[in-house]
Order: structure tokens, then sequence, then C-alpha cells
């Protein structure tokens, strides 16, 4: 009986000590464990931190090998520059043409409006059209150079005329820019650009009527882009003043225009100029236009001595799909011009007497024109212009032999035009006039190639 009651007390007391060793066992693989995962986790985050600090040490290598690629390039590409420091561009824009009047060319008038300069129609038939030869370099780190030569038919005969001959400052600061020569006026938006840049085989008709088709002269032209956003310049033009519309010897300025663009883009795709301007010159001496002969004798020619300005507006809007022009591009383009003149209209060689009015000017007139490229190597184009004149002076008959008087007429133009371009530097146009700028409507084609040759730099917006 004890023996039983022993085993029993045996029992009951391992019972109640087994489960005190189970905790403690518990409890210390809890703990190793735990140490486990410490050490782990300190050996993954080094092993974590030796992989950063090998992929910061490949960087840096890329990074120190990009850089001695570019030293070498740069100094490969400042060496050539030097090498062609002195070496100019040189380019030779060739343009030609086949035309085809109803009228005769030689006929040809704006009713209430003196034509100078080159304005008309230009060679029927087949003519050499007007074909530039360009030379343009960096003089230095401040100054940049360019002379043109133009060579074109008139009166039948082959001119060669030096166009442009300036010099342009570099990277003066400020945004102030200084050009100085011989250049296109800044007037207007078309009048910069040289004639084989333009979208049409001819000028707009107010700029044949006020400019002879373009407004160059010597002088000093002083720009300024302000440092904003939005695109914002103004200048002004001092000019001696010798040159259609102008007219006289000036010792000093005898012209001057100010002029002013802000622009910018609408999203990625679209994008607008606007523009407004002002030609001015209070003596113009002595400005003959066309001559004209009567009956054989010496040739009567209308000339204007007084004052007188112009006005302008110039408007462009651009569309290209995602930003890219290549394959698509729109261009809306609109111009206005005013001019008032005042002083008097002498006809040379009508005497003697010489026939004598004054004069009283008051001249108008726009274009607006449409470009469409539809696909990467055609475009086409619509324009339509518009002129209107109210002269006035003491006597009639002289303001219509100086071609002043409207003759009740309202010279307008439709033009149309479609381009093939094989290339950026190649271009065959046919375009189509529909003009009704004096009394007999003529109807007119042109069929215009223009190829550039050598380096040319990019054109204006």
């Amino acid at each position: 009986m004890r023996k039983k009651f022993l085993v029993a007390a045996t029992i009951a007391a391992v019972s109640h000590i087994n489960p005190v060793w189970a905790d403690s066992d518990i409890e210390a693989l809890r703990k190793q464990v735990e140490a486990l995962k410490n050490d782990y986790e300190q050996r993954i985050n080094a092993l974590e931190e030796r992989l950063r600090q090998s992929e910061a040490k490949t960087q840096l290598a890329q990074q120190k090998v990009e850089q001695i690629a570019d030293k070498v390039a740069t100094s490969k590409t400042s060496a050539s520059q030097q090498q062609n420091t002195f070496n100019p561009a040189i380019s030779l824009t060739l343009d030609g043409r086949y035309a085809d009047f109803d009228n005769d060319p030689d006929a040809y008038e704006l009713p209430g409006f003196m034509l100078g300069n080159e304005a008309g129609l230009g060679e029927e038939g087949f003519s050499i059209g007007h074909t530039e030869l360009a030379i343009s370099a960096n003089v230095d780190n401040k100054f940049y150079g360019k002379a043109t030569l133009a060579i074109h038919e008139h009166e039948g005969e082959t001119e060669t005329e030096l166009e442009e001959a300036y010099i342009q400052t570099l990277g003066l600061g400020y945004g102030v820019a200084l050009k100085a020569g011989r250049f296109f006026s800044a007037i207007g938006y078309l009048n910069e650009q040289h004639e084989h840049a333009w979208d049409f085989a001819d000028a707009p008709l107010i700029y044949r009527g006020l400019f002879g088709d373009q407004l160059r002269d010597d002088g000093l032209q002083v720009s300024y882009v302000a440092p904003t956003d939005t695109f914002m310049q103004i200048g002004t033009e001092l000019l001696r003043g010798d040159r259609f519309p102008g007219g006289g010897d000036h010792d000093g300025v005898g012209a001057w225009t100010v002029f002013a663009n802000i622009g910018g883009d609408i999203g990625i795709e679209h994008s607008w100029q606007l523009g407004l301007n002002h030609w001015r010159e209070n003596d113009v001496d002595d400005r003959t236009s066309g001559a004209h002969s009567h009956d054989g004798g010496p040739a009567e020619t209308p000339s204007f001595s007084g004052d007188s300005k112009i006005n302008s507006l110039d408007l462009v809007y651009k569309w290209a799909p995602n930003g890219n022009p290549t394959s698509r591009n729109l261009k809306l383009q609109f111009e206005y011009f005013d001019r008032r003149e005042d002083g008097m209209i002498t006809m040379l060689n009508s005497g003697p007497p010489e026939e004598v009015s004054t004069y009283d000017g008051q001249q108008d007139g726009w274009y607006t024109q449409a470009v469409y490229q539809f696909k990467p190597h055609w475009r086409t184009g619509i324009r339509y212009d518009r002129l209107s004149s109210n002269n006035k002076g003491s006597d009639e008959d002289v303001l219509a032999e100086a071609g002043l008087d409207d003759e009740g007429h309202t010279p307008e133009r439709y033009s149309a035009m479609l381009e093939w371009l094989p290339s950026e530097y190649s271009r065959i146009r046919l375009q189509f006039n529909r003009d009704d700028s004096y009394e007999n409507s003529d109807n007119q084609v042109f069929l215009q190639y223009t190829h550039s040759l050598g380096s040319h730099g990019a054109h204006q917006f």
C-alpha cells in the first residue's frame, strides 16, 4: 500500500514539473530564432550596403568616362571651329521662272500709287528670276558679318547689285543687338525675308505699291528682346533715307522706323506673332517714279517732295500637329499698311513751265494668305490682295499723269500656288494670279524653280 502511494506521488510531481520545462524550451527557441533573424538581417544589410557602394563606384567610373569623352569631343569641335574661323559660309540661291501674262507687262500700273524700284510684273517668258550669292561668317566672338549680291532681270538686261552688306553684334548682353550697314528694314513681317523665302512668286500688292517690292536702306538698327516667357521685341532704325520710298541726298539720318513684336505658343501645336511698325521721312526730296514719254519726246517723270509716313500691322499664326512641322503644317498671314504724304508733285521734263501740283496722299492696303503643307514634300496656298487710295491735289491732271488718280478702280488680286519640295534645298512652284490691279484684268501664270547650294542660315519665324 505504501509503495502504491509513492508511485502516485512521483507521477503527480512529474506532471507538475514537465510544463515548466516546456515553457523554458520554447522561450529558448524563440531567443535562438530572434538571434538568427538579427544575424541574417545584419548580414543582408551589410550585403546591400556593399552592393550600393559597388553601384556608386560603377556610376562614378561611368561619369568619368563620359566626361573624358565629352572633353575629347569638345576639343575636337573647338579645333575644328578654330580651323574654320576664317572660312565664311557661302551660299548660292538659284532662282528661275517662266511667266505668261494676258496683258503687256510694260503697261502695268497700280492706280493711285507711284511705282518705283523693281515694282512690276517682271520679264515674260523665261528669265533667271532673283538669284542670290550670300557670304557670311562670324568676324570674331563679338560680330557677325554678311553680304548678299542679287542677280536679276530688269528691263531686258541682267543686273547685279549689292542687296545687303552689314555687321551684327553677337552676345552683346541684356537682350540688346545692333546691326549696321545695308539691310532689309524690320518694318512689316515679310520685308526682312529674302525673296526666295516668300510663299509666293511675287510680292503682295501693298509691298509693290509702297516699297517697290521691298524696303532696304543704309543705317543702324537697335533691337531689344525682353527676358519674358512671352516673346517681346522692340527696336528702332536710323536710316539714310535716299532709297525708295524715300528720296534725296541726306548727309545724316533721313528716315527712321520703330517696330514692336510680341508672340508666343499656345500649347505645343500653335504659335503666333503680332507686329506694329512705323516708318517716317520728313524731307523726301525728288522721289521719282516710272517715266512717261509723250509722242516720242523727252520722258516725263513724276517726282514727289515732302513728308511721308507709314504705319503697319502684321499677324502670323502657325500650326503643326504635335509641334512637328515636318509632315504637316499651316501658316496664316495678314498685313495691313497705311501711308500718308504731304508735299508737291512735279512732272519733270514737262515744261517749261514744269507741271506742278500740291499733293495730299492717303493710301492703304492689305493682304491675307494661307499656306498648307499637306504632305512632307507638297504645299499649297491661296492669297488675296486689296488696295485703296484717296489722293488729292491742286491739279488733278498732274496727279493723273503721275499715276496717283485711282481712276475709280480698286486694285485687287487672287492668287493660288502649288509647290513640290523634294528637299529643304529645292522647290518647284506653279502659281496662278487673277490680277485686277488695273483696268484690264490679267491672268498670270508662273512656273518657278528655287534651289539653294552651300551653307544657308535658318529663316526667321
